[in-house]
């Protein structure tokens, strides 16, 4: 039971200060002239403004209510190396105990687990919401049990009491730590991109100067390097391939190091061509003719060489040759010193003309088994005694002529195999496309036919050759769909994936796995020719190999989903197709800053005059302190009392009852005029 006295005047302020103005100069007055009854008329006035008052004696029954101390239990990933969470678990337990035992006091223990995707140790944000639901005037201290890294610190909290931070780990502790930064995400084949990568020793390191640093691109066997310790070191790449180039570095695990998951980083960048360099030789001249110098003209990434025969040699006509050319076609330069240097050479409608030597020819095919693509747009002539086949590049060809030329309309059609290959599958019209009116008979000795024409006959044929593709379309009546003829068909589309394929682009390889990620979630494609793919195997970071099964999409096509328990480096085979796909960082957010320290609390705790100590000195005492004083010391921090308690009744008891004020003021009036009057 508590009691106060409160005030409820009558009237406004203003009036009863300017009624206590007149009394007391009336009182001056009689002072002045001597009425001896002055003191009781002052009596009597302060009876009467104190009536004004209205004061009144409030009583309050008060249930006093329990202190609060907020426990955070940091259980984020860092938390869990070496004995961390051994000594937050004991800890919690001694704290929990020594406030129990504390009289009015209670505890709310607060689990910190590890933000959303890689956000790391959100404690601000959970000691935020876990304020929110208490009140703030019972909040007597807040206790982190954590290694300091926390990755929120500068949310803004407004805390009702002072915070200590107790830190896990041990001053002996130490960790090696590798950082990649300035890795572009694209690239140009063949040409060195720059990365900078750095290694340093954290916290009580042993002395060093040199670490083993293990390179490998896309899972292959790794390379050793022996690099300094503590410097930016310019490290320059070069791509191999084109599309997604996963490059993993990793430094050999040290004993006595806090964690290898900071010892590896993974970077993904997309290979891609700086220029695409093509020769197109055109032999007779044809209605097609411009179908593949519009479509690869029409590439800003190609640079094209285009080789063209408008006069054959046996064509007499008497034109002076002085007339016929202001310089000679550069033909040895472009096949035999300058040919490496073309992705993809394409005869359209060439013969034997002379033009060309055989030596030159036995080069591109040459060209072609060191790696190079070459194709052919066979018109009539291929079937010919002047056929392009019957030269040193028919070695290397997937088919033979039958010297029959097929001039009647038909329909081309996508083969069964040719709805599982790249080139040819979803191919834009769904298949209702215009005729074709010639056809060149072959006969399929190998490779790949995608397409046929009539009755089944092979139409465009694929093949690859040692290092090398090669393509054969046996018609040169692609143009039609171009003309918009019956309807026309995906004559620019059909082409360009021609084209792309044979330069190896990846995206169009008919034997191919890969993977893209969206967070933790990855969805992983296995491209192929056959109608069955075996057991995906995922093996994780941790070492651990799942199998799951692809299920079919499309013809050729196979999918698969996968959540990744963690993130990290994720290796990925499918019978002889290998691919990797790294699931956020390959070092996580928790595992770059992995020693223990205040300094990046230290703000939040000198606002409320807390302390940081750590917990292998042993579990601190706590003590009472008032609030602005220092909370914390040698081992022992400080709890603020906040004394609050709970309203139950209230009753308010007049102090001046009218017939008590009217009973005053009268009996004071009354006694000062029979006074005055005696004398």
């Amino acid at each position: 039971m508590t009691s106060t006295i409160v005030l409820d005047p009558l009237i406004p302020w203003p009036l009863i200060v300017m009624v206590a103005v007149i009394a007391a100069l009336t009182v001056l007055l009689a002072g002045l002239r001597g009425l001896n009854g002055w003191w009781l008329r002052a009596l009597a006035a302060i009876a009467v403004i104190g009536a004004l008052l209205g004061p009144s004696l409030q009583q309050e029954d008060r249930a006093p209510l329990t202190d609060i101390v907020m426990l955070l239990e940091d259980s984020s990933a860092s938390q869990r190396l070496s004995d961390r969470a051994a000594q937050v678990q004991d800890a919690a337990a001694g704290l929990e105990a020594q406030i129990n035992a504390r009289a009015n006091t209670e505890v709310r223990r607060i689990i910190v687990a590890d933000g959303a995707g890689d956000a790391g140790t959100q404690l601000m944000t959970a000691l935020s919401e876990a304020l929110a639901e208490e009140p703030r005037a019972r909040i007597a201290g807040i206790i982190a049990l954590s290694d300091g890294r926390v990755h929120d610190a500068d949310l803004p909290v407004d805390l009702p009491a002072p915070m200590h931070l107790l830190m896990t780990g041990k001053e002996t502790d130490w960790d090696r730590r590798l950082t990649i930064s300035n890795a572009p995400a694209f690239a140009i084949i063949g040409e060195p991109v720059t990365l900078t990568l750095r290694i340093d020793d954290l916290g009580a390191a042993p002395e060093a100067e040199f670490a083993e640093l293990d390179i490998s691109v896309d899972a292959d066997d790794p390379q050793r390097f022996r690099v300094p310790i503590g410097e930016d070191i310019e490290l320059p790449v070069t791509l191999p391939h084109g599309g997604r180039n996963v490059i993993r570095f990793a430094l050999t695990e040290v004993p006595g190091e806090l964690t290898d998951r900071n010892n590896a980083a993974v970077v993904q960048m997309n290979g891609v061509r700086d220029r695409l360099r093509v020769l197109l030789v055109s032999g007779e001249p044809h209605p097609g003719g411009r179908t593949w110098r519009n479509l690869l003209k029409s590439d800003s990434s190609v640079d094209l060489v285009h080789f063209t025969i408008l006069r054959p040699p046996e064509k007499q006509d008497g034109v002076p040759v002085s007339e016929l050319s202001l310089i000679a076609f550069p033909t040895r330069e472009l096949f035999m010193d300058k040919i490496d240097d073309f992705d993809l050479i394409i005869f359209d409608r060439y013969k034997r003309r002379g033009i060309l030597p055989s030596l030159y020819l036995e080069n591109v095919a040459q060209y072609v088994r060191k790696g190079g693509a070459v194709l052919v747009a066979a018109g009539p002539d291929f079937a010919s005694a002047d056929s392009l086949y019957r030269t040193p590049l028919g070695v290397v060809l997937p088919a033979t002529p039958t010297a029959r030329v097929l001039e009647e309309p038909y329909l081309p059609k996508v083969s069964d195999l040719g709805q599982r290959h790249p080139v040819t599958a979803d191919l834009p019209m769904g298949g209702d496309w215009g005729r074709w009116l010639r056809q060149i008979d072959l006969t399929g000795e190998r490779g790949q036919t995608v397409m046929t024409g009539i009755d089944g006959r092979p139409l465009l044929v694929l093949d690859r050759v040692d290092e090398g593709r090669v393509a054969l379309l046996g018609s040169d009546h692609a143009w039609l769909w171009n003309r918009g003829y019956e309807g026309g068909g995906p004559q620019l589309e059909l082409l360009r994936r021609l084209a792309h394929w044979m330069m190896g682009e990846p995206e169009l390889e008919e034997e191919a796995l890969t993977a893209s990620a969206e967070g933790q979630t990855m969805r992983i494609e296995r491209r192929t020719l056959a109608e069955t793919v075996p057991q995906l195997g995922i093996t994780g970071p941790d070492g651990e190999t799942v199998e799951m099964t692809m299920l079919p999409v499309g013809p050729g096509r196979f999918v698969a989903e996968y959540t990744g328990p963690e993130i990290g480096l994720y290796r990925l085979e499918n019978g002889d197709q290998i691919s990797v796909i790294g699931l956020g960082p390959a070092a996580p957010r928790e595992f770059v800053e992995t020693i223990a320290s205040d300094a990046t609390l230290k703000p939040v705790l000198d606002a409320g005059r807390g302390g940081a100590l750590r917990l292998e000195e042993g579990l601190p005492r706590l003590r009472n302190v008032r609030a602005g004083r220092p909370a914390a010391g040698r081992n022992w921090i400080g709890l603020t009392p906040r004394n609050a308690y709970e309203t139950r009744d209230v009753r308010q008891i007049p102090m001046l009852p009218p017939w008590l004020v009217l009973l005053l003021s009268a009996g004071l009036i009354t006694a000062a005029w029979l006074r005055e009057g005696r004398r």
